[in-house]
């Protein structure tokens, strides 16, 4: 009797041909070559009788048919994955490597916390962590899940929202000394502001606010303006250079030892939503999968 899916190596390299981006990409990842990936691509056209890829020296686009044929080939990956995710749940401890990227702000503030009891949870569950303030590609760059903040745009990618992390106006008890307290959102215009500048865009990210159920976007101002890292407003608040708007999660421990004052407590109420982002077509691994829970978990006992 003939072998029924003997192409299934085939099939794996289309797919991650497309991931991937290129067939030398994605003989990479397989760890083999890109003549090989083209071969496999083309049997598995002759097999099902129809083009799938285009392919140009500089990339590969898919047919209607090819689109077709990936979207059933993942979720077909999909089922055998969850279908070792069941079983390797019955066989004891979980183990893996599961590979995050997060930025300096929740890397710094709030991851911590939550993988000091994972680490003790999971002990043979590697987890490789890239602190970034860039966004990184998470198929093509390797990544089994990242850590957003703020509203995602629309993606292939899976998301799943674990918390709001809330903003507050924060400055140093000396630097009040110096200039004052502000009493309204007026006064702030009369102080030294500490702006961050938006990479994608070069300005500076507006403070947000809300009065009487109403939003409030304002423009901060001040002398000295920080680029590239967004932590550099905190720590220069602190220093007593200015205010600076920043999430609650980070301001909380300076405010309890005395070296922040929170502001305009009475203009709070914006926040941004902290999301889990992984890719949904490779299936989820036995370790990113309790990942995931924890993460969530431990963010609903810190909110």
């Amino acid at each position: 009797m003939a072998r029924r899916f003997d192409h299934l190596a085939d099939v794996e390299a289309f797919v991650t041909a497309v991931d991937k981006g290129s067939m030398t990409e994605g003989a990479i990842a397989l760890s083999t070559t890109p003549s090989a990936i083209s071969r496999a691509v083309s049997r598995l056209e002759a097999r099902l009788g129809t083009q799938l890829l285009r392919r140009t020296t500089r990339r590969l686009s898919l047919t209607d048919a090819g689109r077709t044929y990936l979207d059933q080939a993942r979720a077909a990956f999909a089922l055998v994955d969850d279908a070792e995710r069941a079983i390797q749940g019955q066989g004891g401890d979980v183990s893996g490597e599961v590979r995050l990227s997060v930025s300096t702000t929740y890397g710094h503030h709030r991851l911590p916390g939550m993988l000091a009891d994972f680490a003790i949870a999971y002990p043979k569950v590697r987890v490789d962590i890239s602190i970034t303030n860039r966004n990184v590609d998470l198929v093509a760059e390797g990544f089994d899940i990242a850590i957003r903040l703020g509203h995602l745009p629309d993606s292939s990618l899976s998301a799943r929202k674990i918390e709001d992390a809330h903003f507050c106006l924060v400055a140093s008890p000396d630097y009040l000394r110096r200039m004052g307290m502000p009493e309204t959102l007026e006064d702030l215009a009369r102080h030294q502001c500490l702006p961050f500048v938006m990479p994608s865009t070069g300005r500076d990210a507006l403070w947000l606010f809300r009065s009487d159920d109403r939003d409030i976007d304002w423009a901060p101002s001040g002398p000295v303006r920080i680029r590239d890292d967004v932590l550099g407003t905190v720590s220069l608040a602190v220093s007593g250079l200015g205010i600076c708007q920043t999430y609650d999660f980070i301001a909380r421990p300076h405010i309890e030892q005395g070296r922040l004052v929170r502001l305009l407590p009475g203009l709070e109420g914006r926040s941004r939503p902290v999301s889990l982002l992984f890719p949904p077509h490779r299936g989820i691994s036995a370790a990113l999968r309790a990942l995931i829970d924890h993460l969530a978990r431990a963010a609903a006992r810190q909110a």
